[in-house]
C-alpha cells in the first residue's frame, strides 16, 4: 500500500539534502544528495456511512477530523 493519506492525498516528495562544511575550504559546490520526505501517516478506523473502515491518514487531516467532530 503507498504511503499516501486516504483523505487530502498528501505522498511522498523528494528533494535534497545540501552539506554544508564546517572547516577547511568551500569546494565549487556543495554536495547534495537525494531524499524523501514522507507524510506522517497513522492507520486509523473511521466511521463512514455507518460502517467502520480502517485507512491511512496522515496527522494532519487527524487533527482536523478531531476538530470537526
Amino acid at each position: 500500500m503507498p504511503a499516501i493519506c486516504a483523505v487530502c492525498g498528501k505522498g511522498t516528495t523528494f528533494g535534497r539534502n545540501i552539506r554544508h562544511r564546517h572547516s577547511g575550504r568551500w569546494e565549487r559546490e556543495a554536495h547534495k544528495t537525494n531524499r524523501a520526505f514522507r507524510p506522517n501517516l497513522h492507520q486509523q478506523v473511521i466511521h463512514v456511512a455507518g460502517q467502520s473502515v480502517r485507512v491511512k491518514i496522515c496527522t494532519r487531516c487527524l487533527r482536523t477530523q478531531t476538530k470537526s467532530r
